[in-house]
């Protein structure tokens, strides 16, 4: 058995800390440990602090780390059963044949601590912050259970803060990723005024007057959280500025901005219990990882799912409106299954010539919000295929399993790319169908998702609220020759994949003097 203490115990000289890591583990009845390696853009850029920083190696499904350099270390929570027997198993230090080479310590924070973290703040308040998801007359309530449910975040990031402060070597790089951990920056610094800390958000930041419904504390310990980091960055100008804004407010004016005439911006807090520095504020748009993503598009798998796709199309001239999300609220699912709807009724010509292909997959299931929501898109769906279908044609093939190779071959078969969030910090499904579609895809993109402001001018742009006027983009997509459209998704991929998730990691850690 491997101790916790020899995971980290020559001193990382870079460390990235996130609620999730690189592996998670399922405990079998007979007691067997199954490690899966994850997947998306934090993991595939992560995989940037491989040795001398090749970049990523790609393993199973999804985009999994590199081979790790001895000098760096992953910090993540265990998520469930199965993670926390690895942990009990390794003392936290991960078997390296499990995470790829990566090293990784993995913490058991209590379950109850945990969840009340995870599911009573993170996701149940920060996020609806972020996103802007609250029905107001109703919501939020801050009471009893809130307090109770915002001692377990605290301990939970002190929790992240500790292991941190005592495996990092002097002067180390700490990356600390998202919202589930905005209290560590300044945690850590206490612990350790010797690092160099990033806090990275992958969400939208809110703007200051809907940040505002948070308790005054609360909003201040935040600000004070991220504003303990060297650098706080963000997928987007706009969620950035919010930011600023928020730090403002929330420390009721006890800051200064600092704009250089060159670089970027920054903010010192000038609070009785803190030392004043400067946290400066980067901005760094995650891209799609072009190699990974058309290697991995073309193979035998993704090409079953292709032959299976087309018979549920049913016909080698329908077109196909194809969306990729998780059953999150923020993704607006309903609103574009109503949108498509319309485009059927407003337009008819497009009946039995087009097909959407939506899938769906279903998240945050042990929240009974999510639940509903779920069953909703659900319920839309074979709504509008019992109203329009025929014998022929299913109007929408919805699937709600999680299937990579397949969301692979719905890219490379879409002519319409759907992506209208309500809110997101960035989104890659837009960033990834345009670089993989076989044909080339419009893409039909909600003004509030962080890739607009990347993606924008080559996108058909709309107001995710709006579901006729996206119902009228979805026609003009449609309807769009192939000239132009090829000319678009030629632009969309250059623009999507300017900044890998390899570079991305690697000229944040640069930033920090890593």
């Amino acid at each position: 058995m491997v101790s916790e203490r020899s995971a980290v115990q020559a001193g990382a000289e870079v460390l990235v800390a996130s609620n999730r890591g690189p592996v998670s583990y399922s405990l079998g009845e007979d007691g067997t440990l199954t490690a899966k390696r994850g997947g998306g853009g934090l993991v595939s850029g992560l995989s940037a602090i491989g040795p001398s920083g090749r970049g990523a190696k790609r393993l199973d499904e999804g985009r999994g780390p590199g081979d790790g350099r001895a000098d760096a270390v992953w910090v993540c929570a265990a998520l469930g059963d199965g993670d926390r027997e690895a942990v009990r198993r390794t003392g936290g230090a991960l078997e390296p044949e499990d995470t790829g080479g990566q090293r990784v310590r993995m913490l058991d924070i209590p379950a109850e601590v945990y969840a009340a973290a995870y599911n009573g703040v993170a996701n149940s308040v920060l996020w609806f912050v972020h996103h802007m998801l609250y029905q107001t007359p109703l919501e939020p309530v801050f009471g009893a259970e809130f307090r109770a449910q915002w001692a377990a975040y605290e301990t939970y990031n002190a929790a992240f803060a500790d292991a941190l402060a005592d495996g990092a070597a002097p002067g180390a790089a700490v990356l600390v990723q998202d919202y589930h951990l905005a209290l560590v920056p300044g945690m850590l610094r206490e612990r350790r005024p010797d690092l160099r800390i990033a806090h990275f958000s992958h969400t939208p930041w809110a703007p200051a007057e809907y940040f505002a419904m948070l308790p005054d504390d609360v909003q201040r310990q935040l600000a004070l959280g991220i504003l303990g980091a060297d650098r706080a960055n963000f997928l987007t100008h706009r969620w950035a500025e919010n930011f600023l804004a928020c730090a403002e407010t929330g420390l009721g004016g006890q800051c200064e901005r600092v704009r250089p005439e060159d670089g970027p911006p920054g903010i010192v807090a000038l609070v009785p219990e803190r030392k004043a520095h400067t946290t400066w504020i980067g901005v760094h748009g995650l891209g799609a990882d072009a190699d990974f993503l058309r290697e991995r598009a073309h193979r035998p798998d993704v090409e079953e799912r292709m032959t299976a796709l087309r018979a549920q199309i049913g016909g080698p001239d329908r077109k196909t409106v194809v969306r990729v999300d998780r059953t999150e609220l923020s993704k607006n699912i309903v609103r574009g299954l109503l949108a498509y709807r319309q485009l059927l009724t407003d337009h008819p010509a497009w009946r039995e010539r087009v097909v959407h292909l939506a899938f769906a997959y279903p998240s945050r299931q042990d929240l009974a919000v999510y639940r509903k929501y779920t069953a909703e898109v659900e319920q839309v769906a074979g709504t509008i295929n019992a109203e329009f279908g025929t014998a022929d044609w299913q109007p929408v093939v919805l699937h709600v399993k999680d299937d990579f190779a397949r969301s692979l071959a719905a890219y490379r078969l879409a002519d319409v790319a759907l992506v209208n969030p309500i809110r997101d910090g960035m989104n890659l499904v837009a960033k990834e169908i345009p670089v993989v579609s076989d044909a080339g895809c419009a893409l039909v993109l909600s003004r509030e998702a962080g890739a607009h402001e990347e993606l924008g001018a080559h996108a058909l742009t709309v107001n995710p609220y709006d579901v006729m006027g996206t119902a009228e983009a979805l026609h003009e997509a449609l309807s769009m020759d192939d000239a132009e459209r090829a000319a678009r998704t030629e632009r969309l991929a250059a623009a999507a994949t300017a900044l890998p998730p390899a570079q991305w990691f690697l000229d944040q850690l640069r930033e920090l003097g890593g």
